[in-house]
């Protein structure tokens, strides 16, 4: 964890600005459609629970930091880890299906119906939700550690 934590202490400016704005995009693209920020384009039939605001918060700092770390800060050699991008991509989408109203999602309810949908989704959110956090952190790490590593040069 403390290569992880060196890692962040030498981006510059342009990476932390990147992460501040993707954890922002972050928040809207995910609160918007599962209706924890109010419109009148999305709305919820089940309530939000008290856990989807600071799950949502926790999962778009680490997506945020996450894309920094895509972004090229100087002279430093662009990494190439895909395994980690899709991970990341994996734990955004979970979020989504974590913080989401269980029988707002079409493909929940085609699945298991209405009554499927809270019996068997709902208790499930919460576990969805540490998985996605799992994954985010897991890819982070592993993309953070990857920026202090050298170069291995090609054959």
């Amino acid at each position: 964890m403390s290569a992880a934590v060196t890692a962040l202490r030498t981006w510059g400016s342009r990476r932390w600005w990147a992460a501040l704005a993707a954890t922002a995009l972050t928040v809207v693209v995910i609160a918007v459609p599962t209706d924890l920020i109010d419109t009148p384009v999305f709305g919820r039939e089940v309530p939000p629970t008290w856990w989807s605001w600071p799950a949502l918060l926790v999962s778009a700092v680490l997506s945020g930091l996450l894309f920094a770390t895509y972004v090229r800060d100087g002279d430093a050699p662009e990494q190439e880890d895909r395994r980690s991008g899709r991970l990341g991509g994996a734990g955004g989408l979970l979020t989504f299906f974590a913080v989401g109203c269980p029988v707002c999602n079409k493909l929940v309810l085609l699945a298991l119906g209405t009554s499927g949908a809270m019996t068997y989704f709902e208790p499930v959110q919460p576990v969805l939700s540490v998985a996605a956090i799992g994954l985010l952190v897991w890819a982070l790490h592993k993309r953070l550690t990857g920026q202090l590593s050298c170069a291995v040069p090609g054959s």
